[in-house]
């Protein structure tokens, strides 16, 4: 199969699609893998990296998507790249087309794309490996970033997160008891902090409860109960998460009104249209914002700036489904795999995943009726 790796375009967004060892590992299965020149330099792999184990160097976007059945990227494609989609094409990236424009699908439609979504691929246990591999390194990431925030160079309080002999640690609330807010309750208990987790299943809450060995305080996501906790909080974590959906605004802009004067918001949720109803997507060059007082951080793709490290998670993720792909064609590796084909919102134009369908009001097929064998 013809792979090609696409150089990211999206500010500051620092992972590429596959690691030299992972294109290695297709060249040797037989496939033709192409990379878009300097697409690996921010993660720390040249162009000679790539080379070396078979890859071949192209020297524009253009040509990298057009010399590809299979396309790899990691940021969703903006829209003058998928414009450069031609039919009948694969498309494996995180692509959040609960949160995109609609005229972006409509390409997917016409050109017949199957388009498979990274972030809703799931394993044997319905969880969600590849997300999981980044939402690991953004949960131990919000920590120290809400600490620089909350310092006076970084425009907050001055207060240190984990306190002192005599003086009282931050309150750090997250919202959301999955990956991303267990690493970040784990990483803020670490250093000390009064840690507030908050998710509407009971089930999360005790297991937190388990694994902290009981020294966090849990609640549920009521508006009582979150007016009453974010006024105290220094620290909310938006890591709110429902599966294939936009993000319910969880927090409205009079509860952030509430909130202390200096106090940081970080929406770790963005990428899915973010749970405060103040946030809106900001980059690395310019990763916050002030309303109302409070410091909002809400950049999307936060393990971009461990490049090399969300890199190496990343394809740890992936290889075993782009090689199942490559070595037994689309349909096969859907039909085998159950949880990528839960991935697939679009299969050659068909708009397959429910949830865009009822969004965007397209045309529903489901994935099992276009593919011989598929299961619902």
């Amino acid at each position: 199969m013809d792979i090609s790796i696409a150089k990211e375009v999206s500010l500051n967004e620092n992972r590429v699609a596959l690691t030299p060892a992972a294109v290695r590992t297709l060249v040797r299965f037989g496939h033709n893998v192409n990379i878009e020149t300097n697409a690996g330099v921010a993660a720390g792999f040249t162009d000679e990296m790539f080379s070396n184990v078979g890859a071949k160097i192209v020297f524009s976007k253009d040509e990298a998507f057009k010399r590809c059945k299979l396309l790899l990227k990691i940021f969703p494609p903006s829209l003058e790249e998928f414009q450069l989609l031609t039919e009948n094409q694969i498309v494996f990236s995180y692509l959040y087309l609960a949160a995109a424009r609609e005229e972006g699908i409509n390409i997917l439609r016409e050109c017949g794309i199957t388009a498979i979504g990274m972030e809703i691929i799931e394993d044997d246990h319905g969880q969600l490996p590849v997300l999981t591999s980044q939402s690991e390194l953004a949960g131990q990431m919000a920590i120290p970033i809400a600490s620089y925030y909350l310092s006076n160079v970084g425009g907050g309080r001055g207060i240190l997160l984990g306190g002192a002999a005599g003086v009282p640690p931050a309150t750090v609330t997250i919202l959301g008891a999955g990956t991303v807010g267990i690493n970040a309750a784990r990483t803020a208990r670490g250093i000390g902090c009064n840690v507030i987790l908050i998710d509407s299943s009971l089930d999360r809450l005790r297991y937190a409860n388990d694994l902290f060995c009981r020294q966090i305080v849990t609640y549920l996501p009521n508006r009582f109960n979150l007016e009453k906790i974010l006024p105290f909080s220094d620290v909310v974590i938006g890591a709110v998460l429902i599966h294939g959906e936009i993000t319910p605004k969880l927090v409205t802009e009079d509860i952030v009104k509430t909130m202390k004067p200096g106090a940081v918001v970080l929406d770790v949720a963005i990428d899915h249209g973010g749970c405060f109803e103040t946030s809106h997507p900001t980059n690395w060059v310019s990763p916050t914002y002030k309303l109302h007082g409070v410091t909002h951080f809400c950049v999307p793709n936060m393990p971009s700036d461990v490049g090399r490290t969300a890199t190496y998670a990343l394809v740890n993720a992936t290889l075993p489904y782009i090689a199942s792909i490559a070595n037994n064609g689309l349909e096969k590796a859907i039909n085998v795999d159950p949880g990528l084909a839960r991935g697939v919102y679009t299969f050659h134009g068909k708009v397959t995943n429910a949830s865009i369908s009822k969004r965007f009001k397209f045309e529903h097929t489901p994935l099992y009726e276009l593919i011989g064998g598929g299961q619902e």
